[in-house]
């Protein structure tokens, strides 16, 4: 019975949200205040759990690459309501933290304000890291002249690993 519950130790408790466990390499890391999990309190999702998501594609210029272009994935607050964040809780916000150290405090209530995706491909192609992938937070910068104030392009982070819901 003891090795029984050992066992059982790493794993989510019954009656917990539980996601399926990635098969890839894992590309993003979310934890924090989430009620769906694929490993003791985080989500982490492979390329294909993001894309097998629904996705939202729009066309916009931003203000690190030149011209415009089309980029596709999930929408934010369709990725936090899988992983067990409700629309009702707009008050909270997230902590994105990037490959190359950058991190960033984004309200959630931007995710229902705007339709800000976490970009997966741009032209229909997975997104290189050293062109801002593998994922990307990204606001529709064409759609709204809004979104290009400094405030706005520093929520915008590139090079996606985890996210924290607070």
């Amino acid at each position: 019975m003891l090795a029984f519950s050992a066992a059982q130790a790493g794993q989510v408790e019954e009656g917990a949200g539980m996601l399926t466990a990635p098969e890839g390499p894992v590309i993003l890391t979310i934890k924090g205040n989430i009620e769906q999990f694929n490993t003791a309190q985080e989500a982490r999702f492979d390329r294909a759990m993001l894309q097998a998501l629904p996705q939202h594609s729009f066309e916009t210029g931003t203000p690190w690459t030149e011209g415009s272009s089309a980029y596709s994935g999930p929408l934010m607050r369709t990725l936090l309501e899988h992983v067990g964040l409700s629309g009702d809780n707009t008050e909270n916000s997230v902590h994105v933290s990037a490959l190359n150290g950058y991190e960033a405090q984004i309200p959630v209530s931007d995710f229902y304000e705007y339709d800000v995706i976490l970009a997966v491909e741009r032209e229909g192609k997975s997104i290189p890291i050293r062109e801002y992938g593998p994922l990307w937070v990204l606001y529709p910068f064409s759609q709204d002249k809004a979104l290009l104030s400094e405030k706005m392009r520093f929520r915008a982070v590139w090079q996606v690993m985890q996210i924290n819901v607070r």
